[in-house]
This record gives structure tokens, C-alpha cells and sequence, in this order.
């Protein structure tokens, strides 16, 4: 799978990532409307200090030379969850296998077992793509309003 690998982001790249991060999920905010939680509704300082908690890495996904999205990564490593929040391909560069690259290339970073993400339940695509992964269902779902809810996925 070397058809992309992960670059992590210095503090110089978060403005670029915020950037991307909201051209990537613009379509997703007018679809749902989610002001308060959409990536694409988020400030740079936001990101910032997402960025600034030592758990956190941010990483470009690079494909050949072009960041075609990117990935954060939360890892505490105290036995919690390691966590995928959030993970964004540009439209451009959709549907070619570079999301589940990125999520590979990740569990060989950090370790493949135990392992969290949560997703939008009407995405069938995002479904798709983490149950194929390997992610399940908690069976927990929160609903955010009347157009999307969100549902939570673990892997061990």
C-alpha cells in the first residue's frame, strides 16, 4: 500500500490543514447544517489547539507529492482508544483508496488494536469504507438534528 504515506503537520502547516479541513467538509455542513460541530464550522484557533495537545498529531496524506487530505490522530497511549477525529480526502481526490490507506498507514503508526471513530449515520460511503475497516458499531447514536445523527464505531 504505498500509494500514499503520512506526513505529520508542524504548527507552520495548521493554517494550511484548517483551510483544507473546511473546503472538505463545506459539503457536508450545507447538507446537515451542523454549525456547532461541523469540521468545516470550526475557527483556526480551534484547530490550533487541537494541535497543541500532546496527543494529538495531525498528518497530511500525501500522495506522490500532493496533500490530498489529512488525518488527527489522538493517541493518550494510556491504554485508551486511539481515535480518528477527523479524517478528510479533498473532493478532488475522492473515492480512490486514499482514506483507507491513510487509516492503514495509521495503525502501522500507531499500533492496530483499539481504536475509535465516530461518523455521520446518513453517509453510507463513510459507513461503508470503516466497516470495511474493520470498525463496528457500538450501537450507540446521538442525534444532532433532523437531518444527521451521529453513530460511534470501535476497533480492537
Amino acid at each position: 500500500m504505498d500509494m500514499i504515506r503520512l506526513k505529520a503537520a508542524t504548527r507552520e502547516d495548521m493554517e494550511n490543514i484548517w483551510k483544507m479541513q473546511i473546503e472538505a467538509f463545506s459539503g457536508l455542513l450545507e447538507k446537515y447544517q451542523d454549525y456547532d460541530m461541523s469540521p468545516a464550522a470550526e475557527s483556526f484557533e480551534k484547530v490550533l489547539a487541537r494541535f497543541e495537545q500532546p496527543w494529538t498529531t495531525y498528518y497530511y496524506i500525501v500522495a506522490g507529492d500532493e496533500n490530498v487530505g489529512a488525518i488527527r490522530i489522538v493517541d493518550k497511549k494510556d491504554g485508551s482508544r486511539k481515535r480518528i477525529s477527523p479524517l478528510w480526502i479533498m473532493p478532488e481526490h475522492r473515492n480512490q483508496g486514499y482514506a483507507q490507506a491513510a487509516i492503514l498507514a495509521a495503525e502501522q503508526i500507531h499500533g492496530p488494536e483499539h481504536w475509535c471513530l465516530d461518523t455521520i449515520l446518513q453517509e453510507e460511503g463513510n459507513l461503508h469504507l470503516y466497516e470495511k475497516m474493520g470498525y463496528n458499531r457500538t450501537g450507540e447514536i446521538e442525534k444532532i438534528n433532523d437531518r444527521m445523527d451521529i453513530v460511534f464505531y470501535e476497533k480492537d
